[in-house]
């Protein structure tokens, strides 16, 4: 077969429809050799070079095929494991070698040649690929682990090296499970010539790095993942691209992938080039990196990253630095236009897959359906929590009471979008410090702190997101060079945390109360939204039936016995849990185990209980 791309192929692609060019475009071995394709519509001339050419020009020329502006041909004798570039000489003279954009695989860095590779596995997740749709719903139970592949765990015996994608399948499965994490979400895992970027400079948009395996190996760690009942979420990032000259970047000699004007071309802050949306043949290039995900790698879904950048055109400029749109505003239109697609295509063709944006800023409709004129996401991060809850979290606790608007500004908000509540990566880098360290008092009231602000997280109505390391405490920021301090969960203070938040996962997961209204308002009730004097928070989950949840937060260090909370009902109320527990590190100040109602009016409920607030602890009863 000496050519992939039908007429139609090459119609969907100039129109900005084509969602599978990875079967067409790239390099793929048939018999007796390897087509090879690939789109440059300002070269005079493209040539693949190779170790079985010794990366001479001249020797394999590709043709061009009629207007489309894709070269091809057919190469005999190349087949799996080839190393290859294109030689693109561009009509105004420039030359090039480039890195394959479609490249199923790459050289491990610093080394940038594509490697000709086939994607056949067996895979045996047949069950949760016809079953995973109800774990990713808004009424699902979603606590998502994020994690760097890299500096997970790593190997001190043989140069500090990370783990493998195939090593790590069999530890993180029974990680996740002990810990009750429904998903997982990867850091990019698409190739990037920088590690220290984490992926977010992604120039292999169909290429797992090869720094922990082939294709094949991450395909293993994902089904491995699936058939322990996990799913995985995949970082992806279709904002912006570094500049690397193996990449994408003024890849045919002229502005292709990016725009021509600087104003609206490159990023001012991660020195970057931003996607044209306008351009039909990007578009059809970012569909496809979105669907082959899904569709060779088997995700359960793409967190999007940087929506915020992509949606206007001003993102990080000042006047003057920026093009309006046609009608004069800053909103991106092409940007717009490009994610809604893409979320109408992940809906319609993935059953199951959910996409989530990390989007900044308070843009309408992020998660809402696009035929409300909202963008389609399944999700949104909800960073005001984020940033409003670790500001109060920093507070000592005696100034907390001038501060509690934090706690519940969200209120006014929370039920706009289907939020997650994350605190990710990016709260523990570039000098931030640690979860930990950010909690304010001495090392037991840090720890309470923290236990204190995941029973708030786990509690809000939201899902919910947490990095690698902030469950067992890490005390110093996360550096991707090394190795989680994986020694400090054998620690009472330590262990305990880790210990919390597998109780608090499998208490999330166990109450429908807890996580089946997380998106709508009639699952949150308050009890008290104003004790700001006495810095507490009491308010009521409820689910579609059954008993509703109460959750209890006291905010300072102080013992609070008979603390009036109003109930719905009397009877026997059950403490079901309590973050002060000494299995966690804490006192152990509670209330036996449960609190009978009284027939006493408080916060305009004709029964109340009258509780031991533990310090800094949170309390979550049930009725019996």
């Amino acid at each position: 077969m000496r050519t992939l791309l039908s007429e139609d192929d090459l119609h969907l692609f100039n129109e900005g429809s084509h969602l599978r060019l990875y079967d067409h475009l790239g390099a793929h071995a048939r018999e007796g050799g390897t087509v090879f394709s690939v789109w440059a519509p300002n070269a005079a001339s493209v040539h693949v070079l190779g170790d079985w050419n010794g990366f001479r020009n001249g020797v394999n020329p590709l043709q061009a095929r009629g207007l489309s502006g894709i070269w091809e041909g057919f190469v005999e004798g190349v087949g799996q494991g080839a190393k290859y570039k294109f030689h693109i000489e561009s009509r105004s003279g420039y030359r090039v070698d480039k890195a394959d954009p479609l490249a199923f695989r790459a050289e491990e860095p610093p080394r940038t040649a594509s490697v000709v590779w086939n994607l056949d596995y067996r895979w045996g997740d047949s069950r949760w690929m016809q079953e995973r749709g109800p774990r990713s719903t808004l009424e699902a139970p979603i606590s998502i682990y994020e994690m760097h592949l890299g500096s997970w765990r790593r190997v001190p015996e043989e140069g500090n090296r990370p783990l493998t994608y195939r090593e790590l399948a069999a530890p993180l499965c029974e990680y996740l499970n002990r810990l009750g994490f429904t998903h997982v979400e990867f850091l990019p895992v698409m190739e990037h010539p920088f590690y220290g970027s984490w992926g977010y400079q992604t120039t292999g948009y169909f290429a797992p790095t090869s720094r922990y395996g082939t294709p094949q190996d991450l395909m293993y760690l994902i089904d491995q993942l699936h058939q322990a009942g996990v799913g995985v979420i995949l970082d992806w990032v279709p904002s912006h691209f570094p500049s690397d000259e193996i990449g994408l970047a003024y890849f045919d000699g002229t502005a292709l992938y990016e725009h021509a004007d600087p104003r609206q071309g490159f990023h001012p802050d991660w020195k970057s080039f931003i996607f044209n949306y306008g351009r039909h043949e990007v578009r059809s290039f970012l569909l496809s990196s979105g669907m082959f995900w899904l569709d060779r790698y088997h995700a359960d879904g793409l967190r999007v990253d940087a929506v915020a950048s992509m949606l206007y055109l001003d993102y990080s400029r000042k006047q003057g630095e920026w093009v309006p749109n046609v009608h004069g505003g800053r909103e991106n239109l092409e940007a717009i236009t490009f994610l809604q697609r893409l979320n109408t295509e992940v809906y319609g063709r993935h059953a199951g897959a959910q996409t989530y944006a990390e989007e900044s800023t308070s843009w309408p409709g992020v998660s809402r359906p696009i035929w409300l004129g909202g963008l389609g996401f399944g999700f949104k991060w909800d960073m005001g929590w984020m940033h409003d809850t670790l500001y109060y979290m920093q507070r000592d606790p005696v100034h907390r009471r001038f501060h509690h608007n934090a706690l519940t500004f969200r209120g006014l908000y929370a039920f706009h979008e289907n939020f997650v509540l994350p605190l990710s990566h990016d709260e523990v880098v570039h000098g931030k410090g640690s979860l930990i360290a950010k909690m304010s008092g001495d090392e037991w009231q840090k720890r309470a702190n923290l236990r204190l602000l995941y029973c708030n997280q786990w509690s809000a109505p939201g899902k919910k997101l947490l990095f690698m390391g902030g469950e067992f405490g890490q005390r110093r920021e996360w550096n991707h060079e090394s190795s989680l301090d994986w020694h400090l969960a054998a620690d009472a203070g330590h262990g305990g945390l880790q210990r919390l938040i597998a109780d608090l996962n499998h208490l999330y997961r166990r109450e429908k109360s807890l996580h089946e209204l997380d998106t709508e308002a009639v699952g949150f009730e308050w009890v008290d939204a104003n004790d700001s004097n006495q810095s507490v928070a009491s308010y009521l989950r409820k689910g579609r039936g059954g008993e509703p949840v109460l959750v209890v937060l006291n905010y300072t260090p102080v013992v609070r016995a008979g603390y009036r909370v109003g109930v719905p009902r009397g009877g026997e109320w059950r403490e079901m849990f309590n973050s002060d527990a000494a299995i966690y590190g804490g006192s152990g100040v509670g209330n036996y185990g449960t609190v009978h109602a009284q027939p006493i009016a408080s916060h305009g409920r004709p029964q109340s209980l009258e509780l031991k607030l533990p310090p800094l602890g949170a309390l979550f009863l049930k009725p019996a």
